[in-house]
């Protein structure tokens, strides 16, 4: 039992697997801008009112870089990935985060996400064929979930697709609480040491990705530094294939958990956009928010946030905030508008958010023309440990 004046332990723990944590919506009525307690003792800030967290992660006074005394981490694993000179450009402020990101912004404008169409519905369909190879049941995330978006970003980065273990693997050691800050470290020393002998081999052989055209274009023009570009191939290497995996996985869990709606988008397939966007405000799979930490004092509505101070911004809390969303904790296909904070918002919203979206669309909508009799088992394990909340298992027939 905690006392008045101890700040509760963050995160918070899950009553239902479809719902973020009670917690949240009990913050948001009464103490918006709360005290919460990290899993290393240190104490933070946590906002759950849409409007707080947008405006946080618009405002340059509240810092993304992880270097920065006072940033609050939500688990070892995440700390893992600071405490060297190069480090992600999402864990940095300008001027260093615009240089690095511009240097890959035009990898996913939308008009390069469309042209990859073809080849992305290509792995799908190859994925729909594992799935239905694999035996009923079958899981639904190792058949289907995790391959599509692990070949997507491997054949985007100019990574081989026979390594998608090592890196997957890997990938769930800087995700997950239940690994030492060590070993999420190693694996993220591992990774760049794989990544930079990748990018050696780019040099003499280069091909139609983005690691031969960063190592090409910046990189050997002195642009850019050879350890950044490690840095910025790790970041869409883990983010391109967990997130988007957890996603499609969540996605068909929800669905399938939602049968009216389902069977809207079975009768027309043009609702997928729709279907999309509210999959992600209503999952919010970031669901450890996004920390920040305060350069100078800010007020956040009644609320001072001292400088030195860190923030989480709940983007679960803020995607379920009634204020803004009618009825937020129902799954609803015709929520117009929908101005969700699924991908962040400010200068560091996700840059691969058009191939994300165009995936869930193409996966979703092939899976279910394909294997329209899909249906659940009952037997499925959930990720809560991970800091991109998801799927272990999840087992379907049809």
């Amino acid at each position: 039992m905690h006392t008045p004046t101890q700040a509760p332990p963050f995160p918070f723990e899950r009553t239902d697997d479809l719902h973020p944590p009670r917690e949240y919506a009990l913050l948001r009525g009464s103490t918006p801008t709360a005290r919460i307690t990290l899993y290393n003792g240190t104490e933070a800030w946590l906002l759950t009112r849409y409007e707080d967290v947008k405006a946080v992660l618009g405002d340059h006074r509240f810092s993304a870089d992880a270097r920065n005394a006072g940033f609050p981490f939500v688990s070892a694993a995440l700390r893992a990935s600071v405490g060297q000179k190069h480090i992600p450009f999402l864990r940095l402020d300008p001027p260093e985060h615009d240089r690095l990101r511009r240097m890959l912004s035009r990898e996913f404008i939308v008009k390069r996400i469309d042209a990859l169409r073809p080849a992305i519905e290509e792995i799908v369909d190859r994925a729909v064929e594992q799935l239905l190879g694999a035996g009923q049941p079958a899981d639904l995330v190792s058949n289907f979930a995790l391959p599509i978006p692990s070949a997507v970003i491997a054949a985007l980065l100019g990574v081989p697709y026979a390594d998608h273990e090592y890196f997957q693997e890997r990938g769930r050691r800087m995700l997950s609480s239940e690994f030492t800050l060590e070993q999420s470290a190693r694996a993220v020393v591992e990774l760049r040491e794989y990544l930079g002998e990748l990018a050696e081999r780019k040099r003499a052989e280069p091909g139609d990705d983005v690691l031969s055209r960063q190592v090409h274009e910046r990189v050997l023009t002195g642009e850019l530094d050879p350890e950044d570009l490690k840095s910025s191939a790790l970041l869409l290497l883990v983010a391109g294939h967990e997130t988007t995996a957890n996603m499609i996985g969540l996605g068909v869990y929800t669905l399938l958990n939602h049968p009216e709606q389902h069977a809207r988008l079975r009768a027309d397939p043009t609702l997928i956009t729709r279907v999309v966007e509210e999959l992600l405000r209503f999952l919010s799979i970031v669901h450890t928010g996004v920390p920040r930490v305060a350069l100078e004092d800010v007020r956040i509505g009644d609320t001072v946030i001292r400088a030195g101070e860190g923030v989480i911004a709940s983007v679960p809390a803020a995607n379920r905030d009634e204020a803004v969303f009618a009825a937020a904790t129902r799954f609803d296909i015709d929520r117009e508008p929908n101005r969700h904070l699924a991908f962040g918002f400010g200068i560091h919203q996700c840059l691969g958010q058009p191939l994300a979206r165009t995936e869930l669309e193409i996966a979703l909508t092939r899976l279910f023309d394909r294997v329209p009799t899909l249906r659940l088992t009952g037997d499925s394990t959930f990720g809560p440990e991970k800091s991109v909340y998801g799927l272990h298992e999840l087992r379907v027939a049809w």
